[in-house]
């Protein structure tokens, strides 16, 4: 079988496949791994690729279809999210207009971002993660700060 059921209280069974399932996962240890960070720079890096994540999931699962016989020019999901779910289409003009920033900080331009933004976009991360976990259906289980045992 190659979907997973999730269910949601309230809502219908749905199917979503595996590779989705890793990307909304791959997404919630970013959020947790961003959370942890203490450089704001590698924060709000971290805090943008999850959201990237939940993004390509949300892609991945309701891919457009095209209307011509050839595809179209490569887009960035950014740009193919609002095409398959319109209600996150103000998200994806929010992250990608925050690519460059994020840009500048992976080459670890020192005052790419404050310690604020990159505060604020963790919260905006977060949130977006949980609206395309909705959107996907999927019941969102928090990670846990893992503590080491020293």
């Amino acid at each position: 079988m190659d979907t997973a059921t999730q269910m949601r209280p309230g809502r219908a069974r749905c199917r979503v496949a595996p590779a989705v399932l890793a990307l909304l996962e791959s997404a919630r240890h970013g959020l947790l791994g961003a959370s942890e960070e203490i450089n704001p720079g590698a924060r709000y890096v971290a805090a943008h690729l999850a959201a990237l994540r939940a993004a390509a999931a949300v892609v991945a699962a309701r891919p457009a279809t095209e209307t011509g016989s050839r595809r179209k020019a490569l887009k960035s999901v950014w740009e193919l999210l609002p095409r398959v779910e319109p209600a996150l289409a103000e998200w994806a003009a929010f992250f990608a207009a925050g690519a460059r920033k994020r840009a500048a900080a992976e080459a670890g331009l020192p005052k790419a971002v404050s310690a604020h933004e990159a505060d604020e976009l963790l919260k905006d991360a977060e949130t977006f993660l949980s609206l395309a976990e909705e959107a996907l259906g999927v019941t969102a289980q928090p990670l846990l700060p893992l503590r080491s045992a020293g």
